[in-house]
């Protein structure tokens, strides 16, 4: 039988070890019943650690550059004082006060009196002036007019367009510029368009064949009517296949333009031909 452990866990409070049996048995017992937790190892004191010799410096331009109201809260201003409480129409805009005399100054000058009258110079004779003017200008000569009812009822002609006026100015029945241009340049071109006319007509001018032409033309006829002709005259009597026929009709064609060619050539003695 082991002996029971001479001393209970107080601290964690667990049940007392079980009995052990000889020496071997009570040590496990001690080292299983060690009283609390295992210490733990020793940290390093944080306030030696390095401190930065500018901390105070930014710490001072944080707290300066920050608005306050970027700030939890509301902003720190200066509360108004009692007797300062809002009044009607106090932050309506106000005139400028009116500006008083200084040192005495008068911002405008005085009002003349009644009887003050101003001092003018004149040294001109408005009437002698007038009468010059009146003998040294011209006559006014007299406006032409027209009576139109027997009541003597009158209007004037100049400014009704009835007045030959026109035939006063200096370049009357003058052509202007502008229409001899203007003719001298339809005068051109019409020119160059007869011209142009005359050589299209000339590219396309028939041409006469002369004597010796017209005779070997129509010898040359002559000739290929006789070959075919004879080619004609070989064609076999009977015509039963399609190209067989189709051969006589195009010999027969060409024999009836040639003999048409040649009665024409031999009918006329001028014949004129065009240049394609």
């Amino acid at each position: 039988m082991g002996t029971p452990c001479p001393e209970p866990h107080k601290q964690t409070g667990a049940s007392p070890c079980p009995g052990s049996r000889g020496g071997s048995m009570a040590t496990q017992c001690a080292q299983e019943c060690a009283c609390g937790p295992p210490p733990r190892p020793e940290q390093p004191d944080k306030r030696g650690g390095y401190i930065s010799k500018l901390k105070e410096i930014v710490k001072h331009e944080a707290e300066k550059n920050k608005s306050q109201w970027k700030t939890m809260g509301p902003a720190k201003v200066a509360v108004p004082p009692p007797n300062g409480f809002l009044q009607k129409c106090s932050k309506e805009p106000k005139l400028a006060p009116k500006k008083k005399e200084q040192d005495g100054k008068r911002l405008l000058p005085l009002v003349p009196p009644r009887t003050y009258h101003p001092v003018i110079h004149i040294n001109k004779n408005f009437i002698h002036k007038n009468a010059v003017a009146v003998i040294t200008g011209e006559p006014k000569k007299p406006r032409h007019f027209c009576v139109d009812t027997r009541h003597g009822d009158k209007y004037l002609l100049e400014p009704s367009g009835l007045y030959p006026k026109y035939i006063q100015k200096k370049n009357y029945g003058v052509v202007p510029k502008y229409v001899t241009r203007r003719k001298e340049e339809m005068k051109r071109e019409e020119e160059e368009y007869q011209a142009s006319v005359l050589e299209e007509l000339k590219k396309k001018a028939l041409k006469r064949l002369s004597e010796e032409e017209r005779t070997d033309i129509l010898k040359a006829l002559k000739k290929k009517w006789e070959e075919i002709n004879s080619a004609y005259q070989c064609l076999p009597v009977l015509t039963d296949t399609r190209y067989k026929r189709m051969h006589k009709e195009k010999l027969e064609l060409q024999l009836q333009q040639l003999e048409h060619d040649i009665a024409a050539i031999e009918k006329y003695k001028c014949v004129y031909i065009a240049d394609v």
